[in-house]
């Protein structure tokens, strides 16, 4: 009876894991931000933003982003007076269909060839990389650690439940080392106020905020249910192996 109920938990606790992981991985909200440079003459100027340029006009001076691990998105829109306004516009209907998209993979936003050196900027591109491989890594080793337990179930095999186990704390410990490594990035590391302030070089009125999205908030709950399935699955295994001797 304890077994069957530490099985309905851990089977729960898995899928709530992959389910969560999974929707942090495949969606590009990691960071939202938005960025302005309002043309006091109404001009109209095109602004450059990293590596992007983007035709801006006096009604929608402002530029909204959100970035994942796939797509980083872009689309103009009207600058709120509150935060909450303003992160509203990042929601799936409200966003316009003229948004442009492109592959996040190495981009290490918001550095460019443009506005930093080489070193620095292969330096983000090595940072990035690192973080695209470890949230790879981290994926793989939920959705294989599903597949196994699944296996496991009929047979009751304390190999597959051990091995499946191992797979949710190897894909904790790498999407925790991916929520660090981003939260490093964003909070710690100066490339966003270096970017900020070459910014500032063109537009003396350029205004910059960046955000979390909800991919980002998805991730640690990941690794919470991926450590209680992973510790879990590793009793029911030695539970089983116990039983069978």
């Amino acid at each position: 009876m304890k077994l069957s109920v530490a099985l309905f938990f851990a089977g729960l606790f898995g899928a709530l894991a992959t389910l969560a992981i999974l929707l942090s991985f495949g969606t590009d909200y990691w960071l939202v931000a938005y960025e302005t440079c309002p043309d006091p003459e109404n001009t109209g100027t095109p602004v450059e933003q990293g590596d992007m340029v983007v035709n801006q006009d006096a009604a929608d001076p402002t530029v909204f982003y959100h970035e994942g691990f796939f797509w980083l998105c872009s689309f103009t829109g009207r600058l709120e007076a509150s935060d909450g306004e303003n992160l509203l516009k990042f929601w799936f209907t409200n966003q316009p269909h003229s948004k442009e998209c492109k592959h996040a993979y190495l981009f290490p936003y918001p550095v460019s060839e443009a506005s930093h050196n080489a070193t620095t900027y292969d330096s983000a591109i090595i940072y990035r990389g690192f973080w695209s491989v470890f949230m790879l890594v981290g994926v793989a080793a939920a959705v294989l650690a599903g597949f196994l337990l699944i296996c496991a179930a009929p047979f009751s095999s304390h190999c597959l439940y051990k091995a499946g186990g191992g797979l949710y704390l190897i894909s904790a410990l790498f999407l925790l080392a991916v929520t660090i490594m981003f939260v490093i990035w964003k909070e710690a590391l100066d490339l966003v106020p270096m970017y900020k302030e070459y910014q500032i070089t063109k537009c003396p009125l350029f205004e910059m905020s960046m955000d979390y999205g909800f991919s980002f908030m998805l991730a640690p709950v990941g690794v919470f249910f991926c450590l209680l399935a992973g510790l879990l699955f590793l009793l029911i295994g030695r539970s089983v192996q116990m039983q069978c001797r």
